[in-house]
C-alpha cells in the first residue's frame, strides 16, 4: 500500500478519552504482572493505531500542501483536541510509574519507557491544557507564514526552498540579489514573526512557571527527554566548541575567503560559496538522484538495500519544492503500516542529497526498529537519532561520483568543512535560546541584539550589515526549530560530532565503520544516549577530548586536501 493510498479517519477523541481511562484503571486493578502487560501492550497498540497514525497522515498531507482546507481543518482538530488528552496521559503515565510490576516492566522493556514516563509526568499539570493548544496555534501559524513565501526573484515567484540555488550561485551579483531579496520577504513579515515568537517565549514561561520552575529552560529539557545529560554538560560541550572548533572553522573560513577573492569576515551573501566554479550540485535531477539512491542502499548493505526498496515500493516521501508546501524535511513513522516516511523540498543543491541520506538515515533506523514493542523504542531520543542521520550522510562519500559526477572532489571536501561550521552555528541556536528563555521578557530589539552578539563568538568569520534582515541579527527568525521545539538544535551538534568520529572510521574502513553504525542503529530507543554510544563503542561528544580530537583530524584532512584544478 503506498502513502497516497492510506485510509485517513479523523480519530474519535471522546472515544479515545474513555479507552485511555479504561486502560488506568485496569491497570490499577491487575493483579498479576502477565495482566498489567497485556494492558500495557493494549494501551501502546491503542494510541499507536488511532492518535499517532491518523495525526502523523493529516500533519504530512497538510505539509505537502498547506493550502489544503481539509487537512489545515484536521491539524487544527488535533492542535486543539490533543492536550486535552493530556490529563488522562498524566493518570496513565502516574499508574504506571506507581505499579507494583515495574520492576518486571523494566526487566522486560528496559528502564528508558519508565525514565521518559518520569519527565512526562513532572512536565505536565492541568493547568497547561490551553496553554498547549495555544503553542499548537502559534506554531501552526509560523509554519504557514513561511510557507506561503512568494519572492518575485529571475522572472518568477518563488518559494523560499526554490530560492536556494540563487542563494549558491557562483555569479556575486545574482547571489547577492537572491539574499537581498529573501531577506526583504522575512523583514516584511517581520513584525508577525516577532510577535509569533514573543507570544510564544512568554506562554513557554508561564508554563515553566505553573510547574515551579524559574523558567522555561528545565521544562524544555524534560519536553525533550534529556534523560542522561544535564544543561551544565550542554555548557561544558558549547565551551569546548569555542575553545575547539570555532578557530578550526574562522581558519577554514579565511582561507575562503582568499580562495574566493572576498573580504574577511565575509558577508552573509558570501560566506556560504566555497569555490568560484560553484559549489558541487546533484549531477542529476530528482528521479536520477533517487535512482541513485537505490544504487547506494543496494550496494552499502542488504539491510539498506531492503529498507530503500521499500521506501520506493511503497511511495513513502515526498521530496518535490512545490508552492503550498511546508518549507524543510523530516522524517516521521505511520505506525500502522510499520513504516517511516521522508517530507524534504529538493532544491537542486547538494542539499538533495544530503536529505535521501540524512533522513533516510532516521529512516532507515525507524525501519530496522519497527517491530520494538512499546513503540516508544523504535527511536531513541533526538540527538541519538540525529547520530542515524548525519553519519548516513558520511556513508555516502565513496559513492560521491554517482551522485554528484564532476563535483565529487568539491563535495568531500565540502562536507568536512561545512560540518566544522555548522557546529558552532548550531550551538550558538541552543546559546541563543538558553538566553532568551532566561530573559523571557526581551523585546523584539534586544532579542535580535543577544543573536548579533552571540554571531561574535560562534561565527566570527561573518559580519554583520549589507545584508538585509541576516544582516542586522534577525536570522533566528528563520531557524524553524527555534519557534518549533525549542532547545532541539544542540541535538544536531551532539550528533554531527559523533557523525566526524564516524567520518574518520569510513575513511580507514567502510566495512567495520558500517558495522560499528549497525550496531549503534540496532538498539534502537532500548537505551539512553551516552549508553548507546558507549554500547556501540563510540566516543561521548561530552567528553572534551572528543572535539578536540575530531577538530584536529578534520583541520589536518582540509589542510593537506588537493584543490588543484578545482576553481
Amino acid at each position: 500500500m503506498t502513502f497516497a493510498e492510506l485510509e485517513y479517519k479523523r480519530v474519535d477523541m471522546e472515544a479515545l478519552k474513555e479507552q485511555l481511562g479504561q486502560f488506568t484503571q485496569q491497570l490499577k486493578d491487575a493483579k498479576t504482572f502477565e495482566e498489567a502487560d497485556e494492558i500495557y501492550l493494549s494501551m501502546n497498540h491503542t494510541e499507536c493505531s488511532t492518535i499517532r497514525t491518523m495525526r502523523t497522515i493529516a500533519q504530512i498531507r497538510r505539509d505537502i500542501d498547506t493550502r489544503d482546507p481539509f487537512y489545515d481543518a484536521e491539524n487544527t482538530f488535533y492542535n486543539q483536541e490533543i492536550p486535552k488528552l493530556q490529563p488522562l496521559r498524566k493518570a496513565w503515565t502516574d499508574t504506571l510509574l506507581q505499579s507494583p510490576f515495574r520492576k518486571q516492566f523494566e526487566e522486560k522493556y528496559g528502564n528508558v519507557p519508565f525514565l521518559n514516563a518520569e519527565l512526562d509526568a513532572r512536565s505536565f499539570v492541568p493547568e497547561l491544557v490551553e496553554d498547549l493548544q495555544k503553542e499548537n496555534a502559534l506554531v501552526s501559524r509560523y509554519t504557514k507564514l513561511i510557507a506561503s513565501a512568494q519572492i518575485p526573484f529571475d522572472g518568477q515567484v518563488l518559494t523560499l526552498s526554490q530560492m536556494s540555488p540563487y542563494k549558491l550561485s557562483p555569479n556575486d551579483d545574482v547571489r547577492r540579489a537572491a539574499w537581498k531579496a529573501e531577506g526583504e520577504w522575512y523583514n516584511e513579515h517581520g513584525q508577525e514573526l516577532d510577535e509569533i515568537y514573543d507570544e510564544l517565549t512568554k506562554l513557554r514561561h508561564g508554563m515553566g512557571l505553573k510547574l515551579g520552575y524559574d523558567s522555561y529552560t528545565p521544562l524544555g529539557y524534560d519536553i525533550m527527554k534529556r534523560n542522561c545529560y544535564t544543561e551544565k554538560d550542554v555548557d561544558a560541550f558549547r565551551q569546548a566548541v569555542q575553545k575547539y572548533l570555532v578557530p578550526v572553522a574562522a581558519k577554514l573560513c579565511k582561507q575562503q575567503a582568499e580562495r574566493m577573492g572576498f573580504d574577511y569576515p565575509m558577508t552573509f551573501a558570501d560566506k556560504d560559496l566555497a569555490f568560484r566554479s560553484g559549489n558541487p550540485k546533484p549531477a542529476g535531477k530528482p528521479d536520477e538522484i533517487l535512482q541513485m539512491g537505490t544504487t547506494f542502499y543496494s550496494e552499502l548493505s542488504p539491510e539498506t538495500k531492503e529498507f530503500w526498496d521499500h521506501m520506493i515500493e511503497h511511495q513513502m516521501l515526498d521530496v518535490e519544492s512545490k508552492p503550498g508546501k511546508a518549507a524543510g524535511g523530516y522524517c516521521t513513522s505511520i505506525y500502522t503500516v510499520k513504516s517511516p516516511f521522508i517530507f524534504a523540498n529538493f532544491n537542486d543543491t547538494a542539499h538533495d542529497v544530503e536529505v535521501i541520506t540524512h533522513e533516510a538515515g532516521h529512516a532507515f533506523a525507524a525501519y530496522v526498529n519497527r517491530n520494538r514493542v512499546p513503540a516508544d523504542t523504535i527511536w531513541p531520543s533526538l540527538e541519538a537519532c540525529e547520530v542515524h542521520s548525519m553519519s548516513m550522510e558520511f556513508f555516502v562519500e565513496p559513492w560521491a561520483e554517482g551522485f554528484f559526477g564532476k563535483d565529487a572532489r568539491k563535495f568531500r571536501f565540502t562536507h568536512v568543512a561545512d560540518a566544522l561550521t555548522f557546529i558552532p552555528y548550531g550551538t550558538m541556536v541552543d546559546h541563543f535560546q538558553h538566553e532568551v528563555y532566561k530573559n523571557p521578557n526581551c523585546t523584539p530589539a534586544e532579542r535580535h541584539q543577544i543573536w548579533s552578539d552571540l554571531l561574535k563568538v560562534y561565527m566570527p568569520w561573518v559580519k554583520l550589515g549589507d545584508v538585509p534582515f541576516y544582516g542586522e541579527g534577525k536570522g533566528w527568525q528563520r531557524q524553524s526549530h527555534i519557534y518549533k521545539r525549542p532547545f532541539y538544535y544542540i541535538d544536531y551538534c551532539l550528533a554531527q560530532t559523533v557523525s566526524l568520529e564516524f567520518w574518520t572510521r569510513i575513511r580507514k574502513d567502510l566495512k567495520s565503520a558500517f558495522d560499528t553504525y549497525m550496531a549503534y542503529t540496532n538498539l534502537g530507543g532500548s537505551m539512553v544516549f551516552t549508553d548507546l554510544l558507549k554500547a556501540a563503542g563510540l566516543n561521548s561528544p561530552f567528553g572534551e577530548t572528543c572535539l578536540k580530537n575530531i577538530s584536529e583530524e578534520a583541520e589536518k584532512f582540509l589542510d593537506e586536501y588537493d584543490l588543484t584544478g578545482i576553481e
